[in-house]
């Protein structure tokens, strides 16, 4: 999965600008071709305000439809149009239901999605992350692409591209294995790659 991005000669302007800031920010992507229509986006390790930005300027660049779930009211007035665009999904986990399901529905529903998620939940430290891209993946049978940010090497990438065998200690010492070396900006706020006990 080395390179830089495969999308580049059919990109348009946003793609062109969004590369140029990258580079002028001193980044880099490392992107394969869309492996699959769709998938479930890990980005990990999340710990800087500055990962979204990024991510942001990575969707942009790479020609990937990411799209990204956020509280509703992140979406009110003028703003809602604007994430939107920018690949926003407004989800209101305050009423009653499913949220997994309704990601799965969304899943159904869709020809595309590619679905960012971020399993520790929080730019702090965190014992477990947390299982719901997990349990969204293999509901909706679709992949997981391990999409990381590593501050050691100002890179943006896929680590991995794979499908979940339902035996989670196993599926989660691969995740680990494609992480390993892979360091956010504050590395000691890096979350373990583990699921709570139950």
């Amino acid at each position: 999965m080395h390179g830089t991005n495969p999308h580049a000669d059919g990109a348009g302007r946003a793609s062109r600008l969004a590369l140029r800031l990258l580079g002028w920010l001193g980044w880099r992507l490392d992107l394969p071709p869309l492996p699959a229509r769709k998938l479930v986006l890990v980005f990990y390790p999340h710990t800087s305000n500055w990962d979204f930005p990024l991510g942001l300027l990575a969707r942009f660049g790479s020609g990937w439809p990411v799209s990204w779930v956020g509280k509703h009211t992140l979406f009110a007035g003028p703003w809602r149009r604007l994430m939107v665009r920018w690949g926003g999904i407004p989800v209101d986990r305050t009423s009653a239901g499913d949220f997994v399901g309704q990601m799965v529905a969304l899943f159904q529903s869709r020809e595309v999605l590619v679905l960012a998620m971020s399993p520790e939940g929080t730019r702090r430290h965190v014992d477990t992350l947390k299982s719901g891209f997990y349990r969204i993946a293999r509901a909706a049978d679709v992949p997981v692409a391990l999409g990381y940010l590593d501050y050691a090497t100002r890179t943006l990438g896929i680590a991995d591209v794979i499908s979940l065998s339902g035996e989670v200690e196993q599926d989660l010492a691969r995740i680990r294995a494609a992480y390993a070396g892979k360091r956010g900006r504050h590395p000691e706020q890096a979350g373990e790659i583990r699921f709570r006990k139950r």
